[in-house]
């Protein structure tokens, strides 16, 4: 089985690129961040034709999740529970995977930048519900997969240079400190688990040639609780993405469960 995490940077706007990528990879599952769509506009019948069920949480223009799957998913959540906010930041659904009942989770974490303001507040704030959320989820369910964008840099080697970030919102200490406490309740960084390798980035910004330059970052995720670690084969990070003709700032992660 395939899965793979995916912030589009617009599903509408990349729906060529995505399709593309449907037919060349053709995960089982595909995680989708920032679709920037309310759930009545988004693309539906242009996944049904390669055989996919779309599961939605939209937000006009801006923010917004979704899985789109060949198997069929139940359970589906949108709730963080705690989050008074109106913004689309989170779905996650239950899928049979042999005998094991998985909860898969997709998440788009607030950016938080700049720090001075209330949007770095909202960040940890929504880092200590999502915190608090897992526990909870980790006590009935020891078969825990969260993909996503998590907007988390994790260390020195996951940044072209980590000492201009260091008071910025996506590497300042006391984010990271919450991705640690997310793997601390049970979890594994599972590209990490397979890779060892510094250079490695699912996300460029449009700006200043960074993706010519590789000045990137890894800010994408695939979080696997302990219980279902020996299951996950392979993390991979597919840069081919980066290259296209009207790319998203970002590219795929793909997990492989044996």
């Amino acid at each position: 089985m395939l899965l793979a995490s995916w912030n589009v940077n617009s599903v509408r706007a990349r729906i060529n690129n995505i399709i593309n990528y449907l037919k060349l990879k053709s995960p089982d599952i595909l995680m989708m961040q920032e679709i920037k769509t309310e759930d009545k506009n988004f693309p539906y019948e242009d996944f049904v034709k390669l055989g996919y069920k779309s599961y939605v949480n939209g937000q006009k223009s801006y923010n917004g999740v979704a899985f789109v799957s060949k198997i069929n998913l139940e359970n589906i959540n949108n709730i963080l529970p705690g989050d008074k906010s109106s913004q689309s930041r989170i779905i996650s659904a239950e899928f049979k995977f042999k005998k094991k009942i998985i909860n898969l989770t997709n998440i788009y974490v607030p950016n938080g930048n700049p720090i001075y303001t209330k949007k770095y507040s909202y960040k940890k704030e929504w880092l200590n519900l999502f915190v608090k959320k897992l526990i909870i989820d980790i006590s009935k369910n020891k078969n825990i997969i969260v993909g996503g964008d998590f907007n988390i840099i994790p260390d020195e080697i996951d940044v072209y240079d980590y000492k201009k970030f260091e008071n910025d919102a996506l590497y300042k200490l006391e984010i990271r400190k919450k991705f640690r406490e997310i793997v601390n309740i049970g979890f594994h960084d599972s590209f990490r688990h397979f890779n060892n390798k510094n250079n490695e980035y699912t996300f460029w910004d449009y700006q200043a040639g960074s993706w010519q330059k590789n000045y990137g970052m890894r800010i994408d995720h695939f979080l696997t609780s302990i219980n279902i670690l020996n299951d996950i084969k392979n993390v991979t990070i597919n840069k081919k993405l980066r290259s296209q003709t009207k790319p998203s700032d970002h590219v795929a992660i793909e997990c492989e469960i044996n």
